[in-house]
């Protein structure tokens, strides 16, 4: 409910600064004497509605969407002794980090993987491919599920969607914002919308979105070294350090775009910016380190 009330009121507080900080700058006055009809402050709202609105939707429907995109099964009746065996790793650890007990499912997919989301901490979906389960042993296993559990119980879900969310908004003002500029300042068309003001917002929305991803995928990067401590105290450094060591000698099989931020592993991007998780190789050193730390 706190992070709820977080996301409305960053939403509202975005609003009210892009809308002070336009006045201030006089960008409003500099349209208005172009003939533009922009309304700031309509602006401002739709922007918003959009760009948290996407956000809400998606983090709300998440779990449907993965399990649609996965193949995942959630597990009701444990038929075998590992999917006993997972239920059993995952409400243990559920009541160690302090949430109600997520769902728990398994994806069909020979990659080793993994992934948590859900519309919050108590209303969460763990789940782990069948390769993971098949390839790793059972404490990497668990130090798997004890870093997807510290996702959930750290509600980087939320976070992640409040950040997106935060950054829509910017691009779908200041493309709009840029698209009037043009249009209005630079062609000097006074009738309507004009081709440059269409063609200047879907160029800006895409290069903004481009340049936007970057300060999402940084803070999906810190979120997952934490996620990896969590891990580690769940289910102790080295086993932590044996999973991510065998994740490190395969290529990994990327999930969805859409969940590539809540899995274990992820292909990355071209360039390290664009990336929603770490190198292996730093995630290793970072818990080696702190294991050092603690002897």
């Amino acid at each position: 409910m706190k992070r709820m009330m977080l996301f409305i009121m960053t939403n509202i507080a975005i609003m009210v600064v892009l809308s002070i900080t336009l006045r201030l700058l006089g960008v409003d006055s500099i349209l208005a004497e172009n003939g533009s009809d922009l309304n700031i402050q309509a602006l401002v709202i739709l922007s918003g509605v959009i760009g948290f609105g996407g956000s809400f939707i998606s983090l709300l429907i998440s779990k449907w969407m993965a399990k649609r995109m996965t193949g995942a099964v959630v597990i009701v009746n444990p038929g075998t002794n590992m999917e006993k065996w997972l239920i059993s790793t995952v409400e243990k650890q559920a009541k160690i980090v302090g949430i109600k007990m997520p769902e728990v499912a398994i994806f069909p997919s020979s990659a080793m993987n993994a992934f948590a989301t859900g519309a919050s901490k108590n209303n969460a979906l763990m789940a782990v491919s069948q390769g993971l389960l098949d390839n790793m042993a059972q404490g990497e296993v668990e130090a798997v599920v004890g870093h997807e559990m510290s996702h959930i119980a750290n509600g980087d879900m939320v976070t992640l969607a409040l950040i997106q969310g935060v950054v829509n908004t910017f691009v779908v003002f200041l493309s709009r914002v840029v698209g009037h500029v043009v249009d209005r300042v630079i062609l000097k068309n006074n009738q309507g919308h004009g081709i440059g003001y269409f063609v200047t917002v879907m160029v800006a929305q895409v290069v903004l979105s481009i340049l936007a991803s970057t300060i999402v995928m940084y803070f999906s990067r810190k979120r997952e070294f934490i996620a990896d401590t969590g891990g580690a105290d769940l289910a102790g450094h080295q086993n932590m350090i044996g999973a991510l060591k065998r994740l490190g000698q395969v290529e990994p099989e990327a999930l969805p775009e859409q969940m590539a931020a809540f899995g274990i592993n992820d292909k990355g991007g071209i360039l390290a910016l664009f990336s929603s998780h770490p190198p292996i190789e730093d995630r290793i050193s970072a818990l080696e380190k702190r294991a050092m730390s603690r002897l």
